[in-house]
């Protein structure tokens, strides 16, 4: 089964907190958010922020591949429960979205290319996983 292309929208602090305890998580911790993944389905992670009342970031931030095969509870930054689903990321670039965005299939209106964010997790094509996977610098 081929994998999944997925954006995970967080603030840049907490995909940090994900790489060096080897987590993806989404929505604020919420299990739903994370029980259908699969292993070996790939994440960009896009942060609008550094963290919640933090300053602007824009960028594609992460890159991790699913490898845990069920959802696990975890202690998460300051003592937040969370769930989330082990996996291994990978040493990106941070790339800014605006120059990609006439690109990405998904932004279907790049003058309002913020509501295609407004999910905290979503599928994209693997045409435009391999866009940004290439432009963080990684081998597709």
């Amino acid at each position: 089964m081929s994998p999944r292309y997925v954006i995970g929208v967080v603030h840049a602090a907490h995909v940090a907190a994900g790489k060096r305890q080897g987590f993806v998580a989404f929505s604020h911790g919420k299990e739903a958010a994370v029980r259908n993944l699969d292993v070996g389905d790939k994440v960009i992670f896009y942060a609008p922020k550094t963290e919640f009342d933090g300053d602007p970031v824009q960028a594609f931030v992460g890159h991790a591949t699913v490898t845990g095969d069920a959802p696990r509870q975890m202690d998460y930054m300051t003592g937040m429960p969370a769930w989330g689903r082990d996996a291994e990321f990978d040493d990106v670039v941070e790339v800014p979205v605006r120059p990609l965005l006439e690109d990405l299939s998904f932004v279907t209106r790049p003058s309002h290319w913020g509501m295609a964010f407004r999910q905290g997790k979503f599928t994209i094509p693997e045409a435009d996983y391999r866009l940004i996977a290439k432009a963080m610098g990684l081998d597709t």
